[in-house]
């Protein structure tokens, strides 16, 4: 069985790029914790995406959660691919990313 490709956007990418200098700049160390907790729900989500939940039954979207931080990976999979749409902090609007 061949993988289905695996892409993060742009959006996310510069997310987890703001998060990591936030992180960093509280704490020297704690930018590189929060992306190795990144890339390890990217792994996840890449070899099962349908072990996470569904998001909301309207949307498209499964998340997975950061378990040491408070954001959650949200993504579409499909047969033809794997994206990772956002890194959304919790306490930010729920969705708020929907319309970019």
């Amino acid at each position: 069985m061949t993988e289905r490709p695996f892409y993060v956007s742009a959006p996310a990418e510069a997310e987890v790029a703001h998060a990591i200098a936030w992180y960093e700049a509280r704490r020297r160390g704690l930018g590189a914790a929060f992306f190795t907790e990144v890339r390890r729900a990217f792994v996840d989500i890449r070899q099962n995406p349908e072990a996470w939940p569904i998001w909301r039954a309207s949307d498209p979207f499964r998340k997975r959660p950061l378990f040491r931080f408070p954001y959650v990976v949200f993504f579409t999979a499909d047969a033809q691919a794997t994206v990772i749409e956002a890194v959304a902090h919790g306490a930010r609007r729920p969705g708020y990313w929907m319309e970019r």
